[in-house]
């Protein structure tokens, strides 16, 4: 069921009376969805619920301006708008709730999400782009307070860039730059900074966007007071009401309960954002939250009986209703009848999606019971086997932890044994979670054929008579070369336009491609963040400049939380490959030389680590990821950009792979690992072993996630029998989590003479000044004497000790 507006100039009063009453079927259903879903929760069929009652009918209005090609980036209140656009059936709500696996039955995430996340699928099965204009589209949600937002923005960008850039193949994502990007959130969210932060950056860039605040004066148990100054956000923010000759927004207030003017406001905040490209406002007020905020509480423990009360009378559905009976388009006992019929297919409805999750795993409780009883019968341990089986078969609804788990403990009791039986068992729960383990863990990463670890490695050439430049050269060069072969491609960030950024690696690219292309930004990491999301999930390719790394914190919680999880989500059917640029390792005090790795690495698992240790080789990473369909981050070496490097002559071509070390010194005595800016101090520290009889091996990561696809380093430390890895983060950080792939993931440990070691950073930041990097950070001498050590214990006598 979906919401049919009637786009004719003039209507019979039998089309209009049709098409609202199709629209309180649609407002019912929802609710009895919801209403019938916490009692899912409540009775343990379902794990948890969170449901959009008391916004249906505003929702409703909302999808009839809502086109092809739009998008919506919302949170998890909008259930009634998915159903109205036709892309969230009773079945599939259901399964959203019982977390079915089956993405042709719960589309939205494959049950990787709880219910009342939304997507639509932007890309088909082999990770190549649907045509997005032709079809009503959602970007996945994601639960964080106002996360939502810094998308919203990007998606919202990318209709101006269409709509103003010449030469993109606009075929599969835009007509004219026509498309908004629709955003919802609860009113008490508007507290958070990432509202503000968007809210100002869609003013200055003006872009199509559209905000619905769906007011019901709380969040969770507190109250609007607590929350808003003046208890009214669309009160504080009129400031930003649009003016003659200033940008802004056009601020619309609505009453949540009114169908009409409900349905006349979208139209007319659509008809604003769709033409002119302004950002437009919508304050959704007088909600209600009938059930409460989730299935965790209930909403009688702080609402006291007057609001109740007129909750229940203010109740959107309940208004919707009482004005179609005085207004002669439907009888009470009408309504009656039309309720009556919708909580029938509601139950059936949920009925079937039960049967639909619940139907495969029942079958393969079954085999487990069959194998099973087989090792029971065959067994000494009988009696012990026998009543695993039994409370397996006890359990009428099964879920496939105490399928697995039952089978798995089968095993503890026939150690010792050897039958055909427990084969058979060994080999079935073996394929068993070769089978289901990916339908919880597939798609952390692109799973197409343009995945970046496919990209082959092309080197930098040169000619005879190659000069030395700046290392910034190299990148300025080659950034050109991308935005004139790539015209869908484009960089922004603080600085990065007029100036060409701080370091001169964008020098000039603005006059040659435009500020639309290569653009200035506030001071707003979050939101340049969601810039890229936003338009890389719509077709672009877009560079986000994050000016330096200490600064991503401010932008980390969206590149965990929404960036790095977007392929995953959606079980691969949602991408979004950008790149962010930033500038990091040492160079002079707390706030300038970045080497948080360690709490990056581990929490943007879903996007690519790339920390290469000069200029060209982050040209060549820029290259690859271009070519390919997956996020990345590239961490420049802050204190490269003067450095000379040789130009190469196939700029724009050259390739640096993904997850691929580089051995730059062959040594024989110990494996010495290392990456970025250090790299260079542990080249240094080799020299100077070297005159002490000590030959070491160095080796550049270059690419921390993904990590030595090849294990080219076991094989480095089968050769020296040595290894230590030398980083400028805190000990526990990426050192850590280095040693960690050699050890365990790469068995380095057979082959080891000497502990493995790990040479990092002082616990505190760097103190500020050439002197507070040399006693905050590892130094060549640090270094040096902490091989020597290594050898010193090998040999005593060879290498006495030093100090």
């Amino acid at each position: 069921m979906k919401t049919n507006p009637n786009t004719k100039t003039e209507i019979t009063f039998e089309d209009f009376k049709a098409e609202v009453i199709n629209d309180y079927k649609l407002a019912v259903t929802s609710r009895e969805c919801s209403l019938l879903g916490r009692r899912e929760v409540l009775t343990g069929k379902a794990k948890f619920g969170i449901f959009g009652d008391g916004k249906e009918v505003p929702q409703i209005a909302w999808a009839k301006a809502f086109e092809n090609g739009d998008f919506r980036s919302g949170y998890y209140r909008d259930q009634t708008f998915m159903m109205a656009i036709g892309e969230l059936t009773i079945e599939q709500f259901f399964a959203g709730l019982y977390a079915n696996t089956d993405l042709k039955e719960e589309p939205m995430s494959a049950g990787r999400q709880m219910g009342g996340h939304f997507a639509t699928h932007s890309l088909d099965e082999n990770g190549n782009w649907k045509n997005l204009t032709e079809q009503k589209n959602s970007s996945a949600d994601i639960s964080p307070t106002a996360g939502q937002m810094p998308r919203l923005l990007g998606l919202a960008q990318a209709s101006k860039i269409y709509r103003n850039v010449e030469g993109i193949d606009t075929t599969n994502f835009s007509k004219n730059g026509d498309e908004i990007a629709w955003g919802t959130i609860g009113n008490a969210s508007t507290s958070e900074g990432l509202f503000f932060e968007t809210i100002n950056a869609a003013g200055v860039l003006q872009v199509p966007m559209v905000i619905s605040i769906w007011d019901d004066e709380y969040g969770i148990s507190v109250h609007a007071r607590h929350q808003t100054t003046k208890e009214n956000i669309s009160e504080i923010l009129k400031g930003f009401q649009r003016e003659d000759d200033t940008n802004g927004y056009e601020i619309f207030r609505v009453n949540g309960w009114n169908y009409a003017e409900l349905i006349d406001t979208y139209q007319r905040a659509a008809k604003v954002a769709r033409k002119e490209h302004v950002p437009v406002m919508i304050h959704v007020q007088e909600l209600t939250q009938p059930q409460g905020h989730s299935t965790s509480g209930s909403h009688e423990r702080y609402k006291n009986e007057e609001r109740l009360a007129w909750e229940a009378e203010y109740d959107c559905n309940a208004q919707m209703r009482q004005w179609m009976i005085d207004n002669n388009i439907a009888t009470d006992e009408e309504l009656i009848t039309l309720e009556k019929d919708i909580k029938k297919a509601v139950r059936d409805g949920k009925k079937a999606a039960w049967a639909s999750f619940i139907n495969p795993i029942k079958a393969e409780k079954q085999e487990a019971l069959s194998l099973i009883e087989n090792v029971a019968n065959t067994s000494s341990n009988s009696v012990f086997i026998t009543k695993l089986k039994n409370d397996l078969e006890a359990i009428d609804e099964p879920l496939r932890k105490d399928i697995l788990s039952s089978a798995r403990k089968t095993l503890r009791y026939v150690i010792s044994e050897d039958s055909n039986e427990k084969l058979v068992l060994q080999n079935w729960i073996n394929s068993y979670i070769e089978k289901i383990q990916p339908k919880y863990s597939s798609h952390l990463y692109s799973e197409s054929k343009l995945k970046a670890e496919y990209q082959s490695e092309i080197l930098p050439t040169y000619s005879n008579d190659a000069t030395e430049v700046d290392g910034r050269v190299i990148l300025r060069d080659n950034f050109e070369a991308v935005f004139n072969k790539y015209p869908e491609a484009l960089v922004f960030g603080e600085d990065a336009g007029h100036i060409g950024d701080v370091n001169q690696g964008l020098e000039g690219l603005q006059e040659k491609f435009g500020e639309l292309r290569i653009s200035d930004t506030g001071i707003r990491e979050a939101t340049i963040l969601g810039q890229g999301i936003g338009m890389a999930m719509r077709g672009l390719r877009p560079i986000a400049e994050i000016q330096y790394l200490d600064y991503i914190l401010y932008a980390l919680q969206i590149m965990s939380d929404d960036l790095a999880t977007v392929q995953y989500r959606t079980k691969g059917r949602q991408k979004a490959p950008l790149i962010v640029r930033t500038r990091g390792h040492r160079l002079e005090g707390i706030w300038h030389s970045g080497s948080q790795m360690g709490g990056i690495l581990n929490l943007i698992r879903g996007i690519h680590v790339l920390v290469p240790r000069n200029m060209t080789k982050a040209a060549g990473f820029y290259n690859t990821l271009l070519e390919s369909d997956e996020p990345a981050l590239i961490v420049e070496c802050l204190n490269g950009y003067r450095l000379k490097e040789k130009m190469p002559n196939n700029i724009g071509e050259f390739k640096t792979p993904i997850g691929v070390v580089e051995t730059i010194k062959e040594g024989e005595d110990i494996t010495l690992v290392s990456y970025g800016s250090t790299l260079r101090l542990v080249e240094q520290a080799a020299k100077e072993l070297l005159e002490v009889g000590i030959d070491a091996e160095i080796i550049d990561v270059q690419s921390l996630l993904p990590f030595d696809l090849n294990h080219d380093i076991v094989k480095s430390v089968a050769k020296t029998n040595r290894v230590m890895v030398i980083d400028e983060d805190v000990k526990g950080g990426s050192s850590a989590y280095i040693l960690d792939q050699i050890l365990n993931e790469q068995n380095a440990f057979q082959y080891l003479d000497s502990q493995p070691k790990t040479l990092a950073a002082k616990p505190h930041r760097p103190a500020y000044g050439t002197d507070g990097d040399y006693f905050s950070k590892p130094s060549v001498e640090d270094i040096f004497e902490a091989v020597y050590d290594v050898m010193h214990e090998v040999s005593p006598s060879d290498y006495p000790k030093l100090r």
